[in-house]
């Protein structure tokens, strides 16, 4: 009889251990499988992972559990925000924090939806922004663009920069978001060289709330580069409208 008891405490010990491990696992990376996601995964962690970022405000792309580019651009912006290595691999650190940081998520939030207000209704998209859907992280996203790609321009040049963002978003060329534009591959240096994680001043800010008010010193154009530093033989091939600082702007 001894025995039988002492045998059914160590199972309700048992038992209530892999309780509390499978609690405090489900608060870090048990939402996951545990399998490394980079450029290239697919499935259902991919489709949570862009849920999670999403809800955040991190991710604007479709939820479709494809590792894409989109996706590694908004993994290297969570990264960048949360201390983390910016890397654009989602191992168990940067899997971690975004369960953390997304607790209150769940399947049924993937849907990318406006930012909330503390009353629950949606924000105001700041003036100008309407007409593209702009909201708080996507000018956040391109105050860094900007700042990453402009910071020694003149005040214009950089206004300029934000206005470039701007007309692709418009354009039927080139993705319809504004991380959808900056994080295309190829298309800026400061992604590439990881100058798009910096802190912006004030004057990136307002550089990008001026170009989303409507200035558009670049007048219209989608491309610009710096002849001093400029590796391509087919930007040269660009109508050029006008130079400001050391940046030539063209069509």
């Amino acid at each position: 009889m001894r025995k039988r008891i002492i045998w059914i405490t160590v199972c309700m010990v048992c038992i209530l251990f892999g309780a509390y491990q499978y609690t405090h696992l489900s608060d870090s990376t048990a939402a996951f499988s545990g399998a490394q996601l980079q450029s290239g995964s697919r499935g259902q962690d991919v489709t949570e992972l862009q849920g999670r970022l999403a809800f955040l405000g991190y991710y604007y792309g479709k939820v479709d559990g494809v590792f894409g580019s989109k996706t590694q651009g908004s993994v290297k912006w969570f990264q960048s925000q949360f201390g983390l290595k910016v890397d654009g691999i989602v191992g168990s650190k940067t899997r971690a924090k975004l369960v953390k940081a997304t607790k209150n998520w769940s399947p049924s939030s993937n849907t990318v939806k406006p930012p909330q207000s503390s009353t629950g209704k949606p924000k105001s998209k700041p003036s100008g922004s309407n007409n593209l859907g702009l909201t708080e992280n996507d000018l956040k996203l391109m105050a860094n663009a900007v700042y990453g790609e402009a910071r020694g321009e003149p005040y214009e040049g950089q206004v300029a920069v934000a206005a470039v963002i701007i007309n692709r978003i418009k354009s039927p060329s080139f993705p319809n978001t504004a991380s959808g534009v900056i994080f295309q591959p190829r298309a800026f240096t400061a992604v590439a060289d990881g100058q798009i994680y910096l802190t912006p001043n004030e004057k990136a800010r307002q550089a990008v709330q001026d170009a989303v008010d409507g200035w558009d010193p670049s007048g219209g154009c989608l491309y610009y580069f710096n002849p001093v530093t400029a590796t391509s033989k087919w930007i040269w091939t660009r109508p050029q409208v006008k130079t400001i600082g050391k940046h030539i702007f063209c069509m």
